[in-house]
């Protein structure tokens, strides 16, 4: 690293990767940011920079940097991060400290948890420490991952295995099929335990439905019909417990059977075109991630797929986790299955794909079906992923320019001398943008409700005559 490089850095300002400290005499703060870098993304600390971007450099004693190593040694568990000192001029340097992203997470300085909120450095909650310990463990231990008691090879549905072995050699994702024998197959998944066990994922992913009823009711399928567009009304309620691959045939019934079709013809045809409301394989890859990634650990928990007038939603009980959000789902991300054991099978099955490419998919094949992308929540403990078909995709946008044309009316109706166009935007209520504000006056003022005076940005909007009803 050279001077150059650290003026590149500063210029991009203070962030969640990047602290400035004027002098080492802030080596606490400094490594309580060191720590929070490790519990977050990594980042480097720049002594000799002052809070406003100026490179001052200090001077480096025999001691300086043996005691800022010596303060670094209060993290726990121990790190070694890189510290460098660069010439600036005559006897000051720029001291950086610099760290990746921990690898045995949660870390701590002198007893507390530190993460990084934009550029500022904070204590991190018990309960975030904990979900952080959670997850680092969960790589070694998981709920399933152990060995199902008291299940054997006779308890699972072992056409169910050899079928899935023979799908992931047809796909070329298995060289060959080294034995008929379930035992083996199963082992050769990573199924079996060392003494023989079938692990939980087995039970989940082949397990027979009338032992699965008492002993795993959380392999539950919830599916429900509504009348309208909430929960007041059931057209069809019913539930379904079973192993994985028989959850995912009965919610894709289930779907088949409720959704309406719509028919159309062709161009230059009188061959009638029949189409779903959603596109299958975008649903079924919500589905089938909702079975591979929600949490079999509680009890009682389960996947629930929800048709109503304006939607569809599929919610699987578990929260996101490795720090993903319902926003960075959507940007290129790497995959890390909670349950990577069923979610390996599901691949071998050909269900899903690997790589963190199944929310691209759905979002290309809602595109391509003239729908808006899949929303994602993570809310109370459940991911939900809602689909929205294209009329209802249309009534709410329509419903929303009414909405903010009475808005405007009723903030224009007190306005004598009328409002400009950014005096509109600045107080109106919503999350609009001046490209739909300018539409919404530009209709208000063709149906004759509103008028304006002077032109461009200067023009005066305000109502014209006496009240229009605006449904």
């Amino acid at each position: 690293m050279n001077l150059d490089n650290i003026a590149t850095q500063v210029a991009k300002g203070e962030s969640e990767t990047l602290e400035f400290k004027e002098t080492t005499g802030g080596h606490r703060r400094a490594a309580q940011t060191v720590c929070a870098f490790l519990n977050g993304h990594g980042g480097q600390v720049l002594f000799g920079v002052r809070p406003d971007g100026r490179i001052l450099g200090q001077q480096v004693g025999d001691r300086t940097i043996e005691d800022l190593s010596s303060e670094m040694q209060h993290i726990e568990p121990p790190i070694f991060p890189e510290i460098d000192h660069i010439h600036v001029k005559k006897d000051r340097y720029v001291i950086a400290v610099q760290t990746s992203r921990g690898a045995l997470r949660p870390y701590a300085y002198r007893g507390k948890a530190y993460r990084r909120v934009g550029n500022t450095t904070r204590v991190m909650s018990t309960e975030e420490s904990n979900r952080i310990l959670f997850e680092r463990m969960h790589s070694e231990q998981r709920w399933e991952n152990q060995s199902a008691t008291g299940w054997s090879i006779d308890d699972l549905d072992t056409d169910e295995i050899r079928r899935t072995i023979g799908e992931a050699i047809r796909l070329g994702r298995l060289k060959e099929q080294p034995s008929h024998d379930p035992t083996d197959l199963l082992r050769g998944l990573g199924l079996l335990s060392a003494d023989g066990v079938p692990y939980r994922a087995a039970v989940v992913l082949f397990g027979k439905e009338e032992r699965m009823l008492s002993e795993m009711p959380q392999c539950l399928l919830r599916v429900a019909h509504f009348k309208g567009v909430d929960r007041l009304e059931f057209l069809d309620n019913r539930q379904f417990v079973g192993n994985a691959f028989a959850l995912l045939d009965r919610a894709e019934s289930f779907l088949r059977n409720t959704l309406p079709i719509s028919g159309r013809f062709a161009e230059d045809s009188f061959v009638r075109i029949d189409e779903p409301r959603y596109p299958p394989l975008a649903t079924r890859e919500a589905i089938a991630n909702a079975i591979c990634h929600r949490d079999y650990a509680t009890g009682g928990s389960s996947v629930g797929v929800a048709v109503y007038e304006d939607r569809l939603e599929v919610t699987s009980v578990g929260s996101l986790h490795f720090d993903l959000t319902p926003e960075s789902l959507f940007l290129p991300h790497e995959s890390r299955p909670w349950n990577p054991l069923i979610a390996h099978v599901f691949y071998m099955r050909g269900i899903i794909e690997k790589w963190g490419g199944g929310i691209h998919r759905m979002v290309k094949l809602v595109k391509e079906f003239g729908l808006s992308p899949p929303e994602i929540e993570d809310n109370m403990g459940c991911v939900t992923v809602r689909f929205r078909h294209s009329k209802a995709t249309e009534k709410t946008k329509k419903q929303k320019s009414v909405d903010l044309q009475n808005q405007v009316f009723e903030l224009l109706v007190n306005e004598k001398t009328g409002l400009s166009r950014r005096e509109i935007l600045a107080q109106i209520n919503t999350d609009t943008n001046p490209h739909k504000l300018r539409r919404v006056l530009e209709e208000l003022r063709s149906r004759g409700v509103i008028i304006s005076t002077g032109r461009g940005l200067s023009a005066r909007w305000k109502i014209k005559g006496m009240f229009f009803d605006m449904q």
